[in-house]
């Protein structure tokens, strides 16, 4: 039972890894246009905006600003090209400290 448990573990370590690993190696080898450089480079701040946007909305009925604060702090952080974690960070940041003095 426990062979089984860890070879059907194992079996989908396998799936999960291959294809997430396949893509970079062979992207690591190939020669990209600008554009399409550019598009992966943006990838990262599309999946903040798709993850942070419906929180901006819904984080408080009563106080729908504190949200819209937080959303466009992201924003301007992620405008000046910041790490996407600071982006996260500060947004969440400035939601807390509105929290407490709202």
């Amino acid at each position: 039972m426990r062979l089984e448990i860890a070879l059907l573990v194992l079996g989908m370590t396998l799936v999960t890894y291959i294809p997430r690993a396949l893509p970079a190696l062979l992207l690591d080898k190939m020669k990209l246009s600008p554009r399409v450089e550019r598009f992966l480079n943006l990838i990262p701040y599309t999946a903040m905006a798709a993850l942070i946007f419906p929180g901006v909305l819904s984080v408080d009925a009563a106080q729908p600003l504190i949200g819209i604060l937080g959303g466009l702090t992201a924003l301007a952080l992620a405008w000046r090209k910041c790490p996407l974690i600071l982006c996260v960070l500060a947004a969440i940041g400035v939601d807390f400290v509105l929290y407490l003095f709202l």
